[in-house]
């Protein structure tokens, strides 16, 4: 089965079990109708995904991969701010009149610093160091800039990434400040997991484990009865994974790259609310 399933299962218990409900607090969230969005929660919540044991996609229901991979190249790859770059819609709610989003996610990507290797950005550094300095204790990025908080349309959610190379694993945490379980839980795993897989293999590495660590892990009051039916499903083994081998250059890569097979999995998750 896949431990992937296991871990989202367990941790969907434990939030529903023994979470924090913010029944009766003032919250941001609203419904479409107006409603305040209340949670049930946890804090700090750790998975860990050893990528070379499995790809950490859920068969509870199915991830769309590619999808989550367009998002991730979107902002690590494009390094962009604009949702007329992207081909989903899920930033259309943050964008203005120009589809911009504000200084946020890959505008933040995008700024360059004066390194000792010299200007570059902070993707550029990370695939710089990985290269010629793989067990340096400093390699990392952070898009949560107080600067320009103001000037994001949403202040970034998954919002640094810490990579650490042991032998000849490239291993990852990725530090979020707040996620929806259900709605983007296992997204955000399969985007980093397959972030993990792509440096790895343009800098001469392999994947090694990905460290999911969330501040507030919560379950929407509107999405409990789905996550309940939902971790009570069938369980499946992982699919597998791998990328086309020719690509050297991490800005060559494009979902079609990405091979996914053998994925079983249940039925897809209709008409979730979304907490704007």
């Amino acid at each position: 089965m896949s431990k992937a399933d296991v871990l989202f299962v367990n941790m969907c218990r434990g939030i529903l079990d023994h979470g924090f409900s913010t029944e009766g607090q003032q919250v941001r969230a609203k419904w479409a109708d107006g409603a305040p969005a209340h949670t049930i929660k946890n804090f700090g919540v750790v998975n860990r995904y050893d990528l070379q044991e499995e790809f950490p996609a859920l068969t509870l229901r199915p991830t769309a991969i590619k999808s989550a991979v367009d998002e991730m190249l979107w902002i690590w790859q494009k390094k962009s701010n604009n949702v007329n770059d992207l081909n989903s819609h899920i930033w259309d709610s943050w964008a203005d009149e120009t589809g911009s989003i504000g200084k946020a996610y890959g505008y933040q990507l995008g700024v360059k610093y004066r390194f000792a290797q010299g200007e570059m950005d902070q993707v550029d550094n990370v695939i710089w160091q990985l290269k010629n300095t793989p067990y340096s204790r400093r390699i990392m990025t952070n898009i949560y800039n107080f600067n320009d908080l103001m000037e994001m349309g949403l202040e970034p959610c998954a919002y640094s990434m810490t990579f650490n190379v042991t032998g000849d694993r490239l291993n990852a945490i990725l530090n979020q400040r707040s996620q929806d379980i259900l709605t983007a839980n296992n997204w955000n795993v399969v985007q980093y997991s397959v972030l993990v897989h792509m440096l790895a293999q343009v800098c001469g590495l392999v994947p090694g484990e990905l460290v999911h660590v969330i501040a507030d892990a919560h379950i929407y009051d509107r999405h409990v009865p789905i996550v309940e039916e939902l971790i009570e499903r069938p369980q499946y083994p992982a699919p597998k994974f791998r990328l086309n081998p020719d690509v050297k250059d991490f800005y060559d890569f494009t979902v079609d790259d990405i091979i996914i097979e053998d994925y079983q999995k249940n039925p897809q998750v209709k008409n979730i609310p979304v907490a704007i």
